[in-house]
């Protein structure tokens, strides 16, 4: 088989990663890539979002199967486009895709079909949402409704700082289009998880789970990041609150049936867990970084099985087999992120790492035999362990062993004292 992946982050190189390992894999190529990529199949020079381009490189190669890493290409409603032409996609089509591509849509979702989430209101007129302030406590979120590369949510403690978030994005366009609507949410306060799930003929499959670490700062201080740590399995998910998950998975496959979406691929579902009960704050409709770097080497099962089985609507519970280890990553970010970072500066140290270390590009270069910083997430640093201390110890030892200016990593990642 030949196969193309979307993508250039850390969950990309996780994916070709694990595809590669596939005996029925020949060639991948991954659109644009990164540093890590290319160990394991062909970059190409394609964007994500250049739909006619990876169309057209997909024809002319006879790609076997296309597997989408990013959002965006899907709600531009890449899926759509491919299957039109009779080319194998794993991703959600265009509709499906509206549950990350809106978050109007999605919470409207939610509140439809009894899926327990914070209270909300949705506004396109910044008058309106002033006034609709009244119907809130502090703190509140302001979310504006498109996908803003994730940088749509505000956190307002009192007054000043929502007008100033309203006024931002629904009089300054700071979004443009992305923030034509604003979502006021309730301020949920609790404890945050997240869950992976595969969907195929209406039924949804959850992974294994995996605990994030979203804040920049040791001791979860500081601004949000795109995600700096995690490992799995998480504590978090017992029998007891999977039982609970339980009745909320199945409230997600009524309103999947009853709007007719069709969805095939991935359900990441964001959990807020207040008093013990789980709240759903958002969907996201692909794979999540960097869950994906701690969730693809404890999978036993062939990835390419998975995803075709997706797509056909045969997947089963039965046909994701794990490893009973502990997986834990570690991610080096630039000097600065997630605030403004410099990059393009030589990466040292990781061809001297152990064989036990499983390194992911995040945002890397290769250059004339040299590998460089290319983002403000760079690398994930990622072993598995008998126990959350053996995987926490590997990766601690050997990180030190990498270096580039500015670089900068949590200290806390897994744990528990």
């Amino acid at each position: 088989m030949k196969i193309l992946v979307i993508g250039s982050g850390g969950r990309e190189h996780a994916l070709c990663w694990k595809i590669a390992q596939s005996p029925r894999v020949k060639k991948i190529y991954c659109a644009p890539g990164n540093g890590g990529t290319r160990e394991v199949g062909q970059n190409i020079d394609i964007q994500v979002d250049d739909i006619q381009g990876l169309l057209g490189f997909a024809l002319e190669k006879k790609i076997d199967l296309t597997v989408v890493g990013p959002e965006l290409p899907l709600v531009m409603g890449i899926v759509d486009t491919f299957q039109k032409k009779g080319l194998k996609i794993f991703g959600v089509n265009k509709k499906s895709a509206q549950l990350e591509g809106s978050k109007d849509f999605s919470k409207g979702f939610m509140k439809k079909h009894d899926i327990p989430t914070a209270k909300y209101e949705t506004y396109e007129n910044l008058d309106e949402a002033l006034r609709g302030l009244k119907e809130f406590s502090y703190p509140l979120v302001v979310k504006a409704d498109g996908l803003c590369a994730g940088k749509g949510v505000v956190i307002c403690q009192n007054e000043k700082e929502a007008v100033k978030a309203l006024e931002d994005i629904l009089e300054k366009k700071v979004f443009g289009d992305q923030g034509n609507k604003v979502v006021v949410e309730e301020f949920l306060d609790g404890v945050e998880a997240s869950l992976l799930c595969f969907v195929s003929n209406g039924k949804i499959i959850p992974m294994e789970s995996a605990k994030d670490y979203k804040k920049i700062y040791d001791g979860d201080k500081g601004p949000n990041t795109g995600g700096v740590g995690c490992y799995s399995p998480s504590p978090l998910f017992t029998e007891e609150f999977m039982t609970k998950i339980h009745n909320v998975l199945e409230n997600i496959e009524i309103g999947l049936l009853k709007e007719n979406m069709d969805f095939r691929g991935v359900l990441f579902i964001g959990l807020m867990i207040v008093k013990g009960e789980p709240k759903v704050l958002e969907f996201n409709v692909r794979f999540g970084d960097p869950e994906t770097e701690v969730l693809l080497p404890r999978l036993e099962s062939d990835i390419v099985d998975l995803f075709e089985k997706t797509i056909d609507n045969t997947l089963k519970e039965a046909d994701l087999k794990w490893k009973d280890h502990i997986c834990l990553t570690v991610i080096a970010t630039s000097e600065g992120y997630p605030g403004d970072y410099k990059m393009g500066f030589e990466i040292y140290g990781i061809d001297r790492l152990d064989e036990e270390i499983i390194l992911f590009h995040n945002g890397t270069k290769y250059l004339d035999g040299k590998t460089f910083t290319m983002g403000g997430r760079v690398l994930s640093i990622t072993a598995l362990g008998e126990t959350l201390d053996d995987a926490r110890d590997r990766v601690y030892s050997s990180i030190e062993g990498i270096n580039f200016r500015g670089m900068n990593f949590r200290k806390d990642i897994g744990k528990t004292k």
